[in-house]
């Protein structure tokens, strides 16, 4: 069989090439699905920015001679560049993202240069490349568009060409019309204006993301998901039927445990582990938010004073905002520290947020339902307590929510939430008997799916067998 203008047989090395968006939230998935190729024999090379690649987890050594990182520079724009290290979403204020999108417009052309170079298998592109492409299509290289998002939030993204279009923000308050089941993925009214404008909002960079998406999906040979027929069939059969294309579940890609020897611990995660190691199992709440939405002041207070109103254990880690002085006093409530001594640890900046969630003693997370975040919680059985604020967060959470595997923290009609609601969602979520029926179905999810390594090794296996004969077999 004939593949990318190159003859493929069964014993052929394949390579192929990762070209993920920079943000965290995307490289780390692009990474995990490179881990769990690598371990087929599959050689990846994994291109982003040379400070990007620094802070990203380091890969497994036996793998090393399977994954190689690609280090590129990041052009700098001509007027109101970037600051410098500014090489990640992460970096910038959100008033910044279009310049950042527009860096990485330029960013294609090195890109497509190193694949003019190397010729590889495959390419697979994250939403935001749609201009690598046209170097694929030159060369005949078959190109799969990896998204890590679920497959009830493309469908509900979707835009349609021609009259299929929403129009205005309110039509993004229900299913669209394309779903044809019952399904509760839909935007509240306060998201709706975002969710509408990150879709076809105008940009600087003279393209909108919905464009940018369905340039790519009209392009591709395939499309993976990390996902599985397991949790979102329905959808996932419905992606494939409105994009024309293979839909390829790769399965959740659950995080490695760790096993052997125990990790020595630098201060302050070796006090924080051996405070963890004194608990009770479940008995601890995990609260964190990511990197990519920077929380404002009275959301990081509200949330704190629900925490401290819920009487549970906790670990709060807290990326630092751009408003906080120099004193962590100034970014959480007065006192708050004082009143919850013993019972609770707060930490402000990075946090190994993997192995916290794989401690036996946390029972839930009070998180905002990254993706990520979401297989890392599942895989250990931990309860999912959601607070979405961005992109397809609350998309997510309703997916989650409609299988009963999370609970939505309620909040009023504008968006705004109270530390009565939220220590309300902890308490179910924990320890009340109305939560029950959530920790029970958290439990078969883990051992069913998230966990079920027969089950994800399966899935992986179906798509290696896929990029090396590009026949794709339905399960």
């Amino acid at each position: 069989m004939y593949k990318g203008g190159r003859k493929m047989s069964g014993e052929k090395e394949v390579h192929v090439v990762m070209v993920p968006w920079l943000a965290f939230g995307h490289m780390i998935p692009f990474l995990d699905l490179s881990i769990a190729l690598a371990k087929f024999g599959i050689h990846v090379s994994f291109i982003s920015t040379s400070r990007n690649i620094s802070r990203l987890p380091k890969i497994p050594p036996n793998l090393s001679p399977f994954i190689e990182f690609i280090p590129l520079p990041l052009p700098k724009l001509d007027s109101n560049p970037l600051p410098d290290n500014a090489e990640a979403t992460t970096d910038i204020p959100a008033d910044r993202m279009d310049d950042l999108k527009k860096s990485c417009d330029l960013f294609q052309e090195p890109i497509s240069n190193f694949i003019a170079n190397k010729l590889p298998d495959w390419i697979f592109v994250d939403f935001f490349f749609h201009k690598v492409l046209d170097i694929a299509q030159q060369l005949n290289i078959p190109v799969i568009y990896n998204l890590i998002f679920t497959a009830s939030s493309v469908v509900f993204c979707w835009t349609p060409e021609g009259n299929g279009q929403r129009r205005l923000p309110q039509e993004m308050t229900a299913p669209p019309d394309w779903v044809d089941f019952p399904s509760q993925v839909f935007c509240r009214k306060h998201e709706a204006i975002a969710m509408h404008n990150l879709i076809s909002g105008t940009r600087s960079s003279g393209i909108t993301d919905g464009e940018r998406v369905n340039k790519i999906a009209q392009r591709c040979q395939a499309i993976a998901i990390r996902t599985c027929l397991e949790l979102e069939a329905d959808y996932l059969h419905l992606y494939s039927k409105i994009t024309g294309k293979p839909v390829i579940p790769v399965g959740c890609l659950p995080p490695e445990k760790v096993v052997g020897t125990k990790i020595v611990w630098e201060e302050p995660w070796s006090r924080v582990f051996d405070w963890l190691d004194k608990q009770k199992p479940n008995a601890v709440v995990f609260v964190g938010f990511g990197s990519e939405y920077k929380l404002k002041r009275e959301e990081i207070h509200e949330i704190s004073y629900g925490i401290e109103l819920s009487g549970l254990p906790f670990l709060f880690l807290l990326a630092k905002p751009d408003w906080g002085g120099g004193d962590d006093d100034e970014v959480l409530p007065p006192g708050f520290e004082s009143r919850t001594a013993g019972r609770g640890f707060v930490q402000i900046g990075w946090a190994p947020q993997r192995e916290i969630l794989a401690h036996p003693s946390i029972g839930a997370s009070l998180f905002h339902a990254g993706w990520s975040s979401v297989v890392e919680n599942l895989t250990h059985a931990n309860c999912l307590v959601l607070l979405p604020f961005i992109i397809t967060q609350p998309l997510d959470t309703r997916l989650l929510v409609e299988k009963g595997l999370a609970i939505e923290v309620e909040r009023a009609e504008d968006g705004s939430l109270t530390r009565n609601d939220i220590a309300k969602a902890l308490q179910m979520a924990m320890v009340s008997k109305e939560g029950e029926a959530l920790r029970a179905r958290t439990k078969e999810a883990a051992n069913g799916i998230f966990a079920n390594k027969e089950l994800n090794h399966s899935y992986i296996n179906n798509f290696v067998e896929y990029l090396k004969d590009g026949v794709y077999e339905k399960k």
